[in-house]
């Protein structure tokens, strides 16, 4: 343990933690150039449901699933919550699709048809009622539109309409219901995506009002950009929403959180425990694509992975930091935070899983419990859950 820290402070922490899992996660997904399909995948809505549930099961620290639209559209939402209460899950974050219909070719809500506009705000409008039926508390937004080539729309005439199209979903949210509002870097818009970074993501957000968040997508951004100055900075003006963990190498590759770099999870972890962001309302969810890994066991490895960095963010000494920082004394500043990372903090929270009454194992409860093996046996015929590539 580092100096100054309190083991039962960090316990206590890291037992109130929570995560939310992505359905699309459990099904296939792959690259551009081909979809992986493996045995066992969900066929369903309720089978992503049931596997979340077991992810739930050996963490004890994932009680939420998010949900993604139409990849998710069922019949009857009211039964589909009560289903995944049964399970001893709520539902998360509804994701809105806006991207995926050729209509959307040249754009969803800043379309320059205005019929694609409607279309497009016709359907996070009904994101929201899904969200009444679900008791969900945050849509979740993000906008893959953009430019190819100079010249070919206005850019300014594109923020006009984006801003119209918020402002009537905002006034449409209840009273404890939320508008998260993601950015991407590029891709598919390479000359100008309409929501490109933080900044405009925070600026529409402002004119919204306080029921409309930032949420930092950690594979979203240049190469070398400064994520938790982000993180600090928004949490510091109380714009923080939410959180889509994942890992990347180049571009938006949607790999297992903190495995690229867990360095960097650590430190953006750090700057929440700081800012007070984890007793607060931020939605921390994963956000992966598991082309070649086992869907599960890669779910509960970055649930692991993102413990790992809160437990070690924990351990910061934050008397010696703030008297080093006092001080001018930047190696040992520095040190607070090296000392923290280089902690193992494995048994730790083998030992928060153990007072919970989980096996301190969760990779290796998972496979000992046979579930692998069960759905592959029974998830035969259907058609597998995939995210449409």
């Amino acid at each position: 343990m580092t100096a100054g820290t309190s083991k039962d402070a960090v316990k206590a922490a890291l037992t109130t933690q929570s995560l939310e899992t992505p359905s699309w996660a459990y099904g296939n997904s792959g690259t551009r150039f081909k979809v992986f399909a493996q045995p066992g995948v969900p066929r369903t809505t309720r089978e992503k449901i049931d596997d979340a549930a077991r992810v739930h099961a050996h963490t004890g620290v994932a009680p939420r699933v998010a949900l993604h639209i139409p990849w998710d559209k069922v019949d009857d939402y009211t039964a589909l919550a009560a289903y995944a209460a049964e399970r001893g899950l709520t539902l998360g974050a509804i994701n809105a699709n806006v991207f995926q219909d050729d209509d959307y070719k040249l754009g969803s809500v800043t379309n320059p048809d205005p019929a694609v506009r409607r279309k497009a705000l016709d359907h996070l409008l009904e994101c929201v009622e899904i969200m009444d039926a679900t008791g969900s508390r945050d849509l979740k937004l993000w906008f893959s539109d953009g430019t190819n080539y100079p010249g070919q729309d206005d850019i300014r005439t594109r923020q006009d309409r984006l801003s119209e199209a918020l402002h009537t979903v905002y006034d449409r949210l209840g009273d404890d219901q939320r508008m998260l509002v993601e950015y991407k870097f590029f891709e598919p818009a390479f000359y100008a995506t309409d929501i490109p970074d933080w900044g405009t993501a925070y600026a529409h957000c402002l004119k919204l009002g306080p029921k409309a968040q930032v949420v930092v997508d950690t594979g979203h951004h240049a190469p070398g950009t400064n994520i938790e100055f982000i993180v600090a900075t928004l949490l510091r003006e109380g714009r923080l929403g939410g959180f889509d963990f994942n890992s990347r190498f180049y571009a938006d590759d949607d790999l297992m959180a903190g495995a690229a770099d867990p360095f960097q999870l650590f430190r953006i972890m750090y700057e929440v425990a700081r800012g007070g962001g984890l007793s607060g309302d931020i939605a921390f969810m994963l956000d992966q694509c598991h082309n070649i890994e086992a869907k599960i066991p890669a779910i509960i490895r970055s649930v692991m992975n993102v413990q790992e960095a809160t437990a070690k963010a924990l351990l910061v000494n934050a008397d010696a930091l703030a008297e080093a920082q006092r001080t001018g004394d930047v190696l040992a500043a520095n040190a607070s935070l090296m000392d923290a990372f280089n902690t193992d903090v494995r048994p730790l929270l083998a030992e928060v899983r153990e007072d919970s009454g989980l096996d301190p194992d969760p990779i290796g409860a998972y496979h000992r419990s046979g579930w692998q093996e069960q759905i592959v046996k029974d998830r035969v015929g259907g058609e597998q859950a995939g995210w449409g590539a």
